[in-house]
This record gives structure tokens, sequence and C-alpha cells, in this order.
């Protein structure tokens, strides 16, 4: 069965655009179109689709109220589109706090470098994002059970770790979240997050969850000192590292290369930490795409590192997560609401 797709935006050329894209892949199909919020809610009722792309700005309603309704009324899964500026960053944030999944650039460009591969990855998010939603979930191992065959590195005595570092991407802000609220001002810790986000996004992220926190949250500079009960996002398009010397760290922000899949990428920043703090470090790979985290994850469990994987029912997308947990590499699985009181216990 195809996936069920209603399109919602104003702009008849978007609309049209996302009609060919969605019409050139055979597992999709377009089932109606909305100019409105309004219209959209009215649509989702009528016609059950399994997927909506919504626009964020619309005359009558817009999509962020649309989202609110469509989630209280007939959750379904919805990807936003939104224009990757900071205003647009903003509104993006809000509907995925309202319930959207995901969210895209409105310009094909910034999906990839030509329109053919942009409407591949468009078609192929949607198909994922859709069987996710639809299929019925049970998690593979317990949760909260150790899946590793390697050495119980998550009964570390509390001082050994200096570290948290945590990567994500799809379903990650609102993850994200759930995690860090949970932890108190006086966190003994410093935490490293690294988000799939672009650059126009992170600063107002960080500024979202620093707001929400009682953890300080800030976006990453370069020669940050790492500081306990502080969070640091790492800056779209760019890479993190840890450098450091003795019981002194601090954050290198350095430029992405174009090899480079994720900007940032949590393989990356996993890599620098496995180099400079071996054991001594807690990672945590949350929802998402893909398999981002899993090569650095490698180089965390040979230094003797501590890596927990988010659970599969509790994850939006769980490519990331699930690619730790089938390679061996997961100390513990965990459900999103249980990390939190998790982190405390182990830190």
């Amino acid at each position: 069965m195809p996936v069920r797709v209603l399109i919602v935006d104003d702009s008849a050329f978007f609309r049209r655009r996302l009609i060919e894209i969605f019409n050139s892949d055979k597992h999709i199909e377009v089932v109606g179109i909305a100019v409105n919020g309004r219209e959209a809610i009215a649509q989702v009722a009528a016609l059950s689709p399994d997927l909506i792309t919504m626009d964020i700005e619309m005359p009558v309603m817009d999509g962020i109220t649309a989202v609110k309704h469509i989630m209280q009324s007939h959750p379904t899964p919805i990807l936003m589109f939104s224009a990757f500026t900071t205003a647009g960053a903003k509104s993006t944030l809000d509907a995925l706090e309202a319930g959207a999944i995901d969210f895209l650039s409105k310009r094909m460009e910034d999906i990839a470098i030509d329109r053919e591969s942009a409407g591949r990855q468009l078609c192929a998010r949607v198909r994922l994002i859709a069987a996710r939603s639809l299929r019925t979930i049970s998690t593979k191992t317990p949760v909260g059970t150790v899946v590793s065959p390697l050495q119980r590195n998550d009964v570390k005595r509390k001082e050994s770790y200096k570290a948290v570092v945590i990567g994500a991407s799809t379903g990650g802000p609102v993850a994200l979240q759930e995690v860090l609220i949970k932890l108190p001002s006086d966190f003994p810790l410093p935490i490293l997050l690294v988000q799939h986000m672009p650059s126009t996004f992170t600063p107002t992220f960080a500024k979202r969850l620093d707001m929400l926190c009682a953890i300080t949250v800030k976006e990453a500079m370069d020669g940050d000192l790492l500081k306990p009960g502080t969070a640091y996002l790492a800056p779209g398009g760019m890479q993190m590292l840890l450098q450091g010397k003795g019981s002194v760290m601090s954050i290198r922000i350095v430029e992405s290369v174009i090899s480079q899949t994720y900007k940032p990428s949590v393989d990356v920043t996993f890599g620098s930490a496995a180099k400079l703090l071996g054991a001594n470090v807690l990672a945590l790979v949350l929802t998402g795409m893909g398999a981002d985290g899993r090569e650095g994850a490698k180089l965390l469990k040979r230094g003797g590192a501590t890596v927990w994987a988010q659970d599969e029912a509790s994850s939006v997308i769980y490519g990331m997560p699930g690619a730790i947990a089938d390679a061996g590499l997961a100390d513990r699985v965990v459900a999103l609401k249980e990390i939190g009181s998790n982190l405390l216990d182990a830190v």
C-alpha cells in the first residue's frame, strides 16, 4: 500500500512541485491538498492520510495552529516545510513542540545539490516516517537491559565520568528537551549536544532549551571551557571537537569538509571524546535517521566508555539508536522518559 499524503500549502507553485515529486514515487500517493490550516483539519478528518506535509505561514490558519488541532483530534505524522531563517527557526521549533515529527527546507537546493536528489531524499523521508508511524512497535530488547556483549561499563563508579555526549537527529529537538529538563542546575558534568540542524536553527534552539531547563544551555563557541551543569549545542554546519590538558577541557569548533554527510556529525564529536577522555565518557544516541554515531560509538567502546541508546518504542525514527543496538554497542537501552532519571543515577 502506498503512503497516502495530504499536502498543505498556500503556494500553488510549491503544491505542484510536491505533487510532481511524490507522483514520481510509486510508493507514495497524494490523496488531497489544502491551502490553509483550516482546510487541512477538515481534509485530515475526511481522508485520514498517512502523512501530512505542512507549510508554516498560511492565511486563515497557520501551520502551527493546524498542527495543534490535528494532533489533538486526528494524530498524524506531520512533516513541516520551513524557511531556513532565524525567524523560521522559532516557528519550526514551535511546530515540533506542537507535535510535528520533522522539518525540511522549502528550498530544494537546501536539501540536496540537485533537484532530482532532493526529490529522492524527500520521498525517502516520507516513506520512512510513515512506515515508522504505521507499524505496531514492540521493542526487541526489554527497556533498561544491557544488550552489549562487551564489558559492563555502566556500572562505573560515578566519579569516573568527565562528560556526557548526546547525539540526535529526527525527533531530536523534542527528545533532547525531554531529557534535559529532568536535570538539576547542579548537574555535576558538562554535556555536549549534537543535533542535526541547520546553522540558522541552532542559536534559537539553544536559547529555547536554556529557558526551559534548570541547567545552562548554549550554542557552543570555539574555546568554550567545559563547566558542570552546562550543555553545549554544536553549531549547525560545523563540527564540534573536545580538546584539553589535565582537568581543563574546552571546545574546538571547526569547519565541516565536503565528505562529511552530517554537519554537525555525532561520529566526529564521539570520536573526539573517545580520543581525549577514553573510558570517562557517557554517550547517548537518541532518535534519528541513518547511523550517525555508530562509528564514533565503536571508538568510545574500544576506550572503555559507556554508550546508551534510546529504545525503539519511544524513538520517532529508530535509525541511529537502532544502529547502536544492532551493532552490539549499547550498554543500556532506555525509554526516553527514563533517560533523565537514569543519567542522574549514573553520574
